[in-house]
């Protein structure tokens, strides 16, 4: 009661020199692979790398791959033609041609296509006279078949890849640092906007950093990992509404020494990843996004989107990203850790101490107690002699 929060909207940040990203927010990896000798090895992968291509060049692959094929074997059945002399006996009606009604090339690619394609319209049609052709006709049925299960192959892959699906996978735009159970701890937020689940979520978090080892070797953008609950099994997420990923800051951690002040002078960045199957083809989904050191925001907490409605719970994502600031420690987990120790053996022997006094003056004050009992005492012996 009492308290004024305050929001962060997303945006109104002030303006900082950007960090080059290693991945962007949108989880597209900003690595660009240059000089690459070795161009055959992506011929070797041929299926790959046909699927991994933008679809622009995918489907005039997909055009062409018929369309050569088709004149190829066009080619070939006008050749047999020509070579046979069907084309000089086109009105020599006792003339046995290889391929009936074939008249020219035009022809020849027409039947080409309706064997590839087994369509069949019945007006050319291969005669038993021509083994040659006969070869050809089963090269065409087999090439054709291969051609089919090959192309039909990468264009199913394609269109059935989950990379969509990431796009409903949502990430806070910043992450926070602030306290949970007195400890601090790094969180960010993901959600799902789907009504069909990821199954077996699992998140991962990686601190992107460049480091100098003791040998004075430098290590540009080295990987360090950040536990989000490997251990316990909190990295493996129900993902039916957002969840606030939470990494506690200990002394296994990158950042047990890392204060505000620190924190807003460093250079890091912090990559999150979300694998999981989609439930509706079984396919493995992996969404990616990243935080740079000025959207790691100190002494914030996530806004609450979950609401209790007439029989169900609602979900507000216009409160997604929005963060309010709470209470504090500006200084880093290792020092918070120390003063914490400090206060807690200040406590335990300052307690014995305290009841040691206690006793001693209970001591003390028997003693005045008996020595009091003792003058008032001997009088009566006295009177009595």
């Amino acid at each position: 009661p009492g308290q004024v929060v305050r929001l962060f909207t997303p945006g109104k940040a002030e303006k900082k020199k950007r960090r080059q990203r290693y991945v962007e927010k949108d989880g597209k990896c900003n690595v660009q692979h240059g000089n690459v000798r070795e161009t055959y090895r992506y011929l070797t992968d041929i299926f790959t790398t046909l699927v991994d291509l933008k679809w622009r060049f995918s489907l005039l692959v997909f055009i062409l791959a018929y369309a050569i094929t088709w004149l190829f074997f066009g080619l070939i059945w006008w050749f047999i033609a020509y070579c046979r002399g069907d084309l000089d006996h086109l009105e020599d009606h006792t003339w046995t041609p290889c391929v009936n009604n074939l008249n020219g090339f035009v022809s020849a690619f027409l039947f080409s296509i309706e064997t590839e394609t087994t369509i069949g319209y019945g007006h050319r049609v291969i005669t038993d006279k021509c083994p040659e052709g006969i070869i050809l006709l089963l090269l065409q049925a087999i090439l054709g078949s291969m051609v089919n299960a090959f192309m039909v192959g990468c264009m199913f892959v394609k269109i059935s890849q989950p990379n969509k699906r990431a796009e409903t996978l949502v990430f806070s735009s910043h992450a926070v640092v602030s306290l949970r159970d007195d400890r601090l701890c790094l969180m960010f937020r993901v959600g799902d906007l789907r009504n069909s689940h990821i199954v077996e979520a699992s998140i991962r978090a990686k601190l992107i950093k460049s480091k100098q080892t003791q040998e004075g070797e430098f290590i540009p953008l080295n990987q360090t990992d950040i536990n989000v609950g490997f251990e316990t099994g909190d990295d493996r997420l129900f993902l039916v509404s957002p969840l606030i990923i939470s990494h506690e800051i200990n002394e296994h951690s990158p950042f047990w020494e890392v204060s505000k002040e620190q924190l807003e002078k460093d250079e890091f960045e912090i990559v999150v990843i979300l694998e999981g199957m989609v439930e509706a083809t079984g396919m493995t989904c992996q969404a990616r996004s990243s935080y740079l050191m000025d959207e790691v925001l100190w002494g914030h907490r996530f806004m609450s989107v979950l609401s209790l409605e007439d029989g169900f719970y609602e979900v507000d994502y216009n409160s997604f990203h929005q963060t309010f600031e709470v209470p504090t420690p500006s200084c880093s987990a290792k020092e918070l850790a120390d003063a914490t120790a400090r206060m807690d053996a200040h406590l335990y022997w300052s307690i014995p101490s305290r009841l040691d006094e206690k006793v001693e003056e209970g001591t003390d004050k028997e003693a005045g107690d008996k020595e009091r009992n003792g003058s008032l005492a001997n009088p009566e012996s006295e009177s009595k002699v």
